[in-house]
């Protein structure tokens, strides 16, 4: 009754409020401590935490939704309408703005371009393209009538089992890091506002609300922080929101050492510290921490914070300085200051910046001169459900309200392409039957409790099975096509973790596989394996079949066109995998502390970390800084593909490779790459550093401090590729001093096309430095860690 009580109380006051700019003076700025000055203190403790969310308690899992302003956004700030503060709107992405496309009693719809998962941004490492990118998803989120965009999403790829590494960029802090600080850039660059998230060790799904994740400091500042440490300071994101996770002890958003000491104190963030909805526990200690705002607001918050104040277990002090930190934020917002949003955005250019990012981000795994496709290929035999049912990205608060998606089929048409229509009926008509079971069967049990009706809401619903054909249906579907296509799918979502059964193929995937590419090939035909999907899958037991395999992961809403200007060699594929993709899952160093096949309902039905369950309710990161290439190259462990990999339509020489110094404290190299092949293509150098010790003092084999894209570069044609690495860049953090340390001697600086593949060879002679640092975040139990 008090949640409901404070509900409509924060409703009433916000919606009075839905003019843009209601409150700012004639200078479009904010006297902070002259409206502090005049908050009472019931004011303050309602001013830091958001308006509330309709119909959720806070005890679980949620997707924020408010119909506040801009229906469908995520949440809203609390307004102070005597003193001329207006309510601002948070808005979830990273894919794309997250509203309501249809409004009751609006026949205007506000649909927004669905853009490629970051896990494809990532795969183009062109941060240039991903700041275009990032100004159209901002350019939307500014016309419609949002300030901050809940986006990117940085956390590291320590598993390919999370299920939410689809948001995620890399397993790699620098890919990480460089990628979230171009789209924020790009973002901002609207005068709208980014919340890098989820701040920090969010790299797993199950029991994500209550999960005490228990990191080494060494690889809390060398891997998982590493990445918002760049992002931070390269673009200045107007907002940091804090994770749900506990780390070594204590909740994120509760921890003055992870978000005053390290984020403010160390890296120099001046903005807006928030909570992802509904983390943590004790809003008094949350606003002690630094954690200025709390969403989506609810009453124990309120309560929390007054009484600390009164009690003296919070200083009035602190309170007004998280107090101002929101009001700078809503200060510098688009509603604040005024401005008239249209709610027509550039949708049909915004489609065009999604159709080519994607195409640049697919990454091409094999080709056995398959692709791309020849001229004389026109008719083409699709199989697998996912090609006439397109993934475009994720689902929870990374889905996007879109007008349409591109599938395979309707790609491959719109450029000129025949596909079998006896085929497409099988499918059309046994994708609509295995659809209808999967849902009747999700309300049956929905229909049971509360729980089941949750579950059915949230969480993404499975894919049909896949159809298999007999021998002779095989043999005549071969004769009227030219090609074949199969599509494999995954979907990506929030809440839950991958089971082991998500990473490897099904029965009936393989036995599709098998069969299609044995029909196929004994009438000479060829066969392309495509794979929408979110992550990495088991592909080491077969992708010697199929002649081509292309990853075009979850695209978007123009996935399918994408998808096809790939294959026809419209545009050549130039994109290389932000992650390794291991031979096994369990091949990961992570595998021996991460949550196998657990149940959805602990993390979106615990209310509180009650138990004591090993990769539950504790999570050992016991792999240290061995994640992904750091771990499968020191460790000489085989994969099904290197991190860093990826084929184009041509061929790349590395040559005349230099390094110099540039000033004192930095180098730079370069080296010439020319295209000796017979096609156009862009190529993705990688500049990764051995330390002369790293043996010996526990250090990865090397570790990526630089890469760069080429020009689109014609046959014959060369290009200079510049990068630059600090000193600093080669430190490795020591515990027993707390500081950064960079070992004096001779490094290797290895320019290569992947992480296993390395072209060129330099040495350079570095100084040597230490950087002292706060010895904050300790682990609460000693960890049995991974040493070379």
């Amino acid at each position: 009754m008090i949640m409901k009580k404070f509900l409509i109380i924060a409703l009433g006051t916000a919606m009075t409020l839905c003019g843009c700019g209601t409150g700012n003076d004639k200078s479009g700025t904010i006297d902070s401590k002259k409206v502090i000055r005049k908050m009472t203190l019931e004011e303050k403790a309602r001013f830091v935490i958001g308006t509330g969310m309709a119909g959720s308690t806070g005890d679980n899992a949620v997707i924020g939704a408010t119909q506040l302003l801009v229906p469908g956004a995520a949440g809203t700030t609390y307004p102070l309408e005597r003193l001329g503060i207006p309510a601002i709107v948070l808005a979830d992405g990273p894919a794309g703005l997250r509203i309501d496309a249809t409004r009751t009693g609006d026949d205007q719809t506000y649909y927004c371009t669905h853009f490629p998962i970051g896990t494809l941004l990532a795969s183009t490492w062109n941060t240039s393209l991903i700041e275009q990118v990032g100004a159209a998803i901002g350019q939307e989120v500014k016309e419609y009538g949002a300030d901050v965009l809940l986006a990117p999403a940085v956390n590291i790829m320590r598993s390919p089992l999370c299920g939410r590494n689809f948001e995620y960029y890399s397993e790699d802090p620098v890919v990480a890091g460089k990628t979230s600080a171009a789209y924020i850039r790009g973002v901002q660059s609207n005068g709208v506002g980014t919340s890098i998230k989820h701040f920090a060790g969010n790299n797993q799904e199950t029991n994500r609300m209550n999960n005490d994740a228990h990191i080494s400091q060494r690889a809390l500042r060398e891997i998982y922080l590493k990445a918002f440490e760049i992002a931070v300071k390269e673009s200045q994101p107007w907002t940091v929101m804090t994770s749900y996770n506990y780390i070594n002890g204590v909740y994120t958003s509760e921890s003055k050492e992870l978000v005053t000491t390290i984020l403010r104190d160390e890296w120099g963030f001046e903005g807006t510290v928030m909570t992802d909805w509904y983390g943590g526990k004790d809003g008094g200690r949350q606003m002690w921490a630094g954690n200025d705002m709390l969403q989506p607001g609810k009453e124990e918050q309120y309560d929390s914070i007054v009484a600390a104040a009164r009690r003296g277990r919070l200083d009035m002090a602190e309170l007004d300085r998280n107090v101002e930190r929101v009001l700078r934020l809503i200060e510098k917002t688009p509603r604040f200051q005024g401005y008239k949003f249209s709610n027509k955005p550039d949708l049909t250019a915004h489609a065009a910046v999604t159709r080519q990012s994607a195409a640049e981000g697919m990454v091409l795994l094999k080709n056995n001169n398959a692709l791309p496709l020849d001229t004389r290929i026109k008719n083409v035999a699709l199989y697998g459900c996912t090609s006439y049912d397109f993934i475009a990205g994720g689902t929870g608060s990374g889905n996007v309200n879109h007008a349409y998606v591109v599938s395979l089929l309707d790609g491959l048409k719109n450029n000129g392409y025949t596909v079998s229509e006896s085929l497409k009926e099988r499918y059309t008509k046994y994708i609509a039957e295995k659809k209808k079971e999967i849902n009747d069967k999700i309300e049956e049990e929905a229909r049971k409790d509360a729980q089941s009706a949750m579950l059915a809401q949230f969480l993404p619903h499975p894919l049909p099975e896949e159809m298999l054909f007999d021998h002779s249906e095989l043999a005549a579907q071969a004769t009227g096509a030219d090609i074949a296509i199969i599509t494999l799918g995954r979907l990506s979502g929030e809440f839950i973790d991958r089971s082991p059964s998500d990473f490897a193929l099904s029965d009936a995937e393989r036995r599709l596989i098998e069969q299609v590419c044995n029909v196929y090939h004994k009438a000479r035909k060829q066969v392309i394996v495509l794979l929408n999907i979110g992550g990495s899958i088991e592909t080491a037991s077969w992708k010697e079949l199929p002649d081509a395999i292309l990853c075009a992961w979850q695209a978007g809403q123009e996935g399918g066109n994408s998808v096809v200007d790939v294959l026809s060699g419209k545009q050549s594929p130039s994109g290389k995998l932000p992650m390794t993709w291991p031979v096994n899952f369990t091949d990961v160093a992570s595998s021996r502390n991460f949550p196998i096949d657990q149940d959805p309902r602990i993390d979106m039905f615990s209310q509180g970390k009650t138990g004591n369950v090993r990769n539950v309710d504790y999570t050992d990161y016991e792999e240290d800084i061995y994640v992904g290439y750091r771990y499968f190259d020191s460790f000489d462990v085989p994969v099904s593909y290197p991190f860093g990999y990826g084929l184009s339509y041509t061929t790349f020489e590395y040559s005349n490779p230099k390094i110099e110094r540039n000033g004192e404290k930095s180098f730079k190299v370069s080296v010439q790459v020319r295209n000796i092949g017979k096609a156009e293509g862009k190529e993705i150098v990688q500049l990764y550093v051995s330390a002369p010790d790293n043996k010996a003092a526990n250090k990865p084999v090397k570790e990526l401090k630089a890469y760069a894209k080429t020009k689109s570069l014609k046959p014959g044609e060369q290009q200079t590729v510049e990068m630059t690495v600090n000193e600093p860049d080669l430190a490795s953090f020591d515990e027993g001093e707390s500081s950064w340390v960079v070992k004096a001697g001779s490094y290797r600086f290895l320019i290569g096309a992947s992480s296993q593949d390395i072209r060129q060879t330099l040495t350079a002679q570095v100084q040597g430095s230490k950087t002292k640092v706060h010895d904050v975040m300790k682990p609460v139990k000693k960890l049995n860690l991974l040493h070379r």
